[in-house]
């Protein structure tokens, strides 16, 4: 009987690709998590600006320490500085699992986190410059 040779190995095992599968949901479902906490808090900031900014004309506020102008400021810029974080931390878990499966999956998280810092910007603009 003839010896037979194993299949020459083109890649990571299919158990090695699930797990590597595995531990990128792993860290996207947080940084998920981070991205519509950060959405929320900057919408809501700007949400808050503008809806006392249709009501008056801030007259009223000007006694108080902090005003719906600051409120929201406080609100964008904890969402951007909570997303900016939890951005770094998931790029360095990426980069730590790169490492180890050079052909892993690209994610799409990454993306939309920088899509939503823009968004955040221009609102943080906004607010800031607009009285």
């Amino acid at each position: 009987m003839p010896e037979q040779q194993p299949p020459a190995a083109s890649g990571p095992s299919a158990e090695a690709r699930f797990d590597l599968e595995r531990t990128r949901i792993a860290y996207e479902g947080p940084m998920m998590s981070w991205i519509r906490t950060a959405t929320s808090l900057i919408t809501f900031g700007f949400s808050i600006y503008k809806f006392f900014q249709i009501e008056g004309h801030g007259s009223v506020y000007a006694t108080r320490p902090i005003g719906p102008r600051e409120f929201a400021l406080a609100l964008v810029a904890i969402g951007l500085g909570a997303l900016a974080l939890a951005t770094m931390e998931y790029r360095q878990n990426m980069r730590i699992l790169k490492a180890q499966y050079a052909q892993g999956p690209r994610s799409l998280a990454g993306l939309v986190a920088a899509s939503i810092s823009v968004l955040g910007v221009v609102a943080l603009v906004a607010v800031l410059f607009r009285q």
